[in-house]
Parts: C-alpha cells; structure tokens; sequence
C-alpha cells in the first residue's frame, strides 16, 4: 500500500460537521428547553410525568410549542428513552436596509454581510420595518437558528453609536 492513493479520495465536507441535534433522556428534560417533536425544533411548554405502569416504565407527556411555525405539539416518551435536542443559535444582526421584502443585515463582530433572510410575514416583520423607517437608531434583529432553517424571532432598537 503506497501513500499516493490518498489524493483520489474526495471528502464532501457539510458546514462546521457538528450535528443538528443531540440526545438526552426524557426524564431529564425541563420546561422552556428544547426538543425535537416529529422532526420539528420545539420549546417545552408543560410537561407531566406519569407513574410506572403495569410494563415498569413512567412515561412523559410533553407539549411543546415550534420555534419556527408556533405550532403546538405533544410527544409521549418512557423517561428512561433519549430525545433529540436541537442545537439552538441566537445571533443578533444590525439591520441595514429591508430590499425586495429580504432583510440587508450585518454581523457587528465581523461585518459579516447576511441577505439571505425574508422579512417575517406576521407583526415582527411589520414592527422591523417600521423601526427601520422612523430611524430612531440601530435596529437589531434576532436571528435564531436550528436544524438548518433560521427565521427572525425578534427585534429592538440600539440607541449607542
């Protein structure tokens, strides 16, 4: 076996190879964590546990909100099972220009230019771009990022320079 073979191999690489998601157990799962419902990123609204039944597992009942649609959602799992968690990234960006309903924004740490994102089509979106008009300062918008969709969750007004 010679070293030379090395260089036909083709790796194809995906973005920083951490994964989407990561598991832990039901029973260590909290209110206001995240969860991934039917495939879906969601928030942990109420969650009950119920005693061990006739087959020794206890189940948990959760019901959970989508970070993305706001859809309300219910999973059932044995406590002693894993869930996938979604890794969640907030990011805020600094707003520059809203152009053919897709947000100009900019990363304050790097300068990093973003304008790949829609304005949000519900009172966020509405309440953005009349932020933007009134021009009472940086807008900031919230950028929050899982399992490869992100959306703006938030906004609000920088007044420092």
């Amino acid at each position: 076996m010679s070293d030379d073979h090395h260089d036909d191999e083709h790796f194809h690489t995906g973005e920083s190879g951490a994964a989407a998601t990561f598991p832990k157990q039901c029973s260590a799962l909290r209110k206001n964590e995240h969860v991934m419902i039917k495939g879906r990123p969601c928030k942990i609204v109420e969650m009950s546990t119920s005693k061990t039944g006739k087959h020794g597992h206890a189940k948990v009942h959760m019901v959970a909100i989508d970070i993305f649609t706001s859809k309300k959602l219910e999973d059932i799992c044995p406590s002693t099972h894993n869930m996938d968690v979604p890794v969640v990234k907030r990011r805020e960006y600094l707003l520059m220009a809203i152009e053919d309903g897709f947000l100009s924004l900019m990363d304050p740490e790097t300068c990093d230019q973003k304008e790949d994102l829609k304005v949000p089509e519900n009172e966020i979106g509405t309440q953005i771009q009349e932020a933007l008009n009134k021009d009472e300062g940086s807008v900031l918008v919230q950028v929050v990022s899982a399992c490869g969709e992100e959306a703006v969750l938030g906004w609000k007004v920088s007044t420092k320079e």
